[in-house]
């Protein structure tokens, strides 16, 4: 868990900025569902922070719980939300490859081993998973680990059966003689992995790191024409994240709403989020900027063209194009429709 040097200094310079004045104020929600990685969220709408700073930009924003990621996803491409949480690889297949051009205004974290595949038995490896059969939310972050762990251990899905399941059902899937092995997330990967001491964890997303990374996606088009918008959102996520760290005085009532809210302890909430890598402003704004990252967009375009998740009027994995910086741009430049700014960490970069 990363502790922020000199972040909260930066949050009062920055809400030192008058805030725009409006008699009716424009109002924003963002959509998010339960993970440990997007809890700070979840905190700012609880604890009123959120509703803090969006008035000091003059805005009515709020986060909105929903129970089904993909259905917050779908209500967000469908314009029900101006916002919503999303891993990097839903943002380009959903929104972006639905004609919503949208923007990650915060890069926010990164799993470092909260999503995992896992086999029964001790001492196995991934040549152990041909001819069998893997359970997985199909077309998911669990799909595309899937396939970069066979990529790198020269095998492909034509190796196994992967069978399409519910992240609800996951854990109880797991225990069907059936069923080998299993590609899932935290809480639900804990419990798999504390109800089965005799499985093997096969491959986690440690082994790619920031293939599988969280964004705040706000479309475009708000974001430019209420640029408080992404100074708002910016400003309560960090807020919030700084309270991670054990030392800030409101860490434990932070932490004690975040826990609950996933139906654990501090120490259920510590062992979810040791695996996630929470981005401070300068470390998002550096990732951006990375080439690196820019051909891990080009791993997760492949992906989805190959499995047909860029829409029937794809010509090719560059069918869509991703912006970086307003500098670089993977795909086509003159259909693009997913963007990544370092506008608005970049003020709060230490």
């Amino acid at each position: 868990m990363r502790i922020f040097t000199g972040l909260a200094l930066a949050l009062a310079l920055v809400a030192g900025i008058s805030p725009a004045q409006a008699e009716d104020k424009p109002s924003f929600s963002i959509a998010w569902t339960i993970y440990a990685g997007s809890m700070p969220l979840g905190y700012a709408e609880e604890s009123g922070i959120l509703a803090k700073w969006g008035d000091r930009y003059g805005i009515d924003l709020k986060a909105v719980q929903m129970n089904d990621y993909i259905e917050a996803q779908n209500q967000y491409t469908a314009g029900q939300f101006d916002g919503v949480i999303a891993i990097t690889l839903d943002a380009l297949t959903i929104p972006a490859a639905g004609g919503v051009d949208s923007s990650a205004a915060l890069l926010l974290s990164a799993s470092n081993g909260s999503d995992a595949l896992v086999m029964k038995g001790t001492g196995k490896t991934v040549a152990d998973l041909k001819d069998t059969r893997v359970n997985l939310v199909e077309l998911s972050g669990s799909h595309y680990l899937l396939a970069r762990a066979l990529a790198e251990h020269d095998m492909s899905e034509r190796d196994l059966t992967v069978v399409n399941t519910s992240d609800a059902d996951i854990i109880a899937a797991f225990q069907s003689a059936d069923s080998q092995a299993v590609v899932t997330w935290k809480p639900q990967l804990s419990e798999i992995l504390a109800q089965n001491a005799d499985t093997t964890m096969l491959f986690d997303s440690s082994d790619i790191p920031n293939e599988i990374t969280d964004i705040l996606v706000v479309r475009t088009d708000l974001l430019e024409q209420t640029p408080g918008l992404g100074k708002a959102l910016a400003g309560a996520w960090y807020e919030v994240i700084a309270m991670l760290s054990p030392e800030h005085p409101e860490h434990d009532k932070a932490v004690s709403y975040m826990a609950e809210a996933l139906a654990t302890d501090a120490q259920g909430f510590a062992e979810q989020t040791a695996t996630i890598n929470f981005f401070t402003p300068s470390q998002a704004v550096a990732l951006i900027e990375d080439p690196e990252f820019a051909d891990t967009m080009g791993n997760i375009t492949e992906f989805a063209w190959d499995n047909g998740l860029l829409g029937e009027g794809a010509s090719g994995p560059d069918y869509v194009g991703v912006q970086f910086a307003e500098e670089r741009v993977l795909g086509n430049a003159d259909n693009i429709k997913l963007r990544f700014p370092t506008t608005y960490s970049a003020e709060l970069a230490q």
